[in-house]
């Protein structure tokens, strides 16, 4: 997370077991209140898949303690959403009832099981035959230049204001940390480039990051006739496809035009919570367990 240092200060933590490491919570510190840290899409409480709920509690606990001992007296969490893990993780959402924390938001997410068989809507089969008519042809490429100054950059300007939450400079420091994590998806039409996903991946999950077309995209079929390609060859053995939120206003709001898009791919909602805890409370967790 180097590249966030200039915008956050980080107060990552790592919880250990006999000097051995257990879990970890990526964090930035702002205000004297401990965030989740605010440069990741998704993080929480990270911790090893084999310890069981009463060791997760005590982890939980032990940084809830820590953090009142240095006077931060609140936490930010956002939880993991279940997709990412290869158990079952919800643990944190039992202790948060525990520790009577603040619900203070809740995105939705859309997510294509690809466990199951895909079906899609007429829309978007028809705007990937557009593709076809259109003879577009889709590269993965190593660079992200062209998709970054040709289209994503000039859309989120002129549609938000706005500009991608990863400079050109970041996505290129991250892409060689992570070379098989990080994977540039690009549509030409001769040899133009007309749009483009930027695929961040996991072991079980593919979730786009970023997703833009031009101006033409809805005629060409673009993104459509990608996206196809992408759900039925590139990511096909993934259990999960993430087309990420569809939220706006902290989750206060649905882009329905969107939501609509990424559901004809057979996109279905999953969610995830964002918690503030009171450190003060850690004591709470002492009677639990009977």
């Amino acid at each position: 997370m180097e590249y966030h240092s200039y915008s956050f200060e980080d107060f990552s933590l790592m919880v250990f077991k006999d000097e051995k490491l257990v879990a970890i919570m990526p964090a930035n510190i702002f205000n004297n209140q401990l965030h989740s840290h605010q440069g990741l899409t998704y993080g929480g409480l990270v911790f090893n898949e084999k310890l069981k709920f009463k060791s997760v509690l005590l982890v939980f606990q032990s940084v809830l303690k820590f953090l009142n001992s240095k006077h931060v007296k609140v936490l930010h969490l956002k939880c993991m959403p279940s997709i990412y893990s290869r158990i079952p993780n919800e643990e944190l959402l039992y202790l948060s009832f525990l520790l009577e924390a603040k619900l203070v938001r809740r995105d939705a997410l859309s997510v294509v099981n690809l466990s199951n068989s895909v079906s899609y809507s007429k829309d978007r089969v028809e705007g990937s035959k557009r593709g076809k008519k259109n003879n577009l042809t889709i590269k993965e490429v190593e660079g992200f230049t062209e998709f970054w100054d040709k289209i994503l950059i000039p859309n989120l300007a002129d549609k938000h204001e706005a500009d991608p939450v990863h400079s050109l400079e970041e996505i290129t420091i991250l892409k060689k940390k992570f070379p098989k994590n990080i994977r540039q998806f690009n549509v030409y039409k001769n040899e133009e480039i007309v749009a483009g996903t930027t695929i961040f991946e996991t072991k079980n999950v593919a979730h786009s990051q970023y997703i833009s077309g031009n101006k033409d995209k809805n005629t060409l079929g673009s993104l459509d006739f990608l996206h196809i390609h992408l759900l039925n060859t590139v990511f096909k053995n993934k259990t999960h496809f993430d087309f990420g939120i569809s939220n706006e206003n902290k989750g206060q709001n649905v882009n329905e035009g969107l939501q609509y898009w990424k559901e004809g791919f057979g996109a279905r909602t999953i969610i995830q919570d964002f918690y503030t805890f009171e450190t003060i409370k850690f004591s709470k967790l002492n009677t639990v367990m009977l």
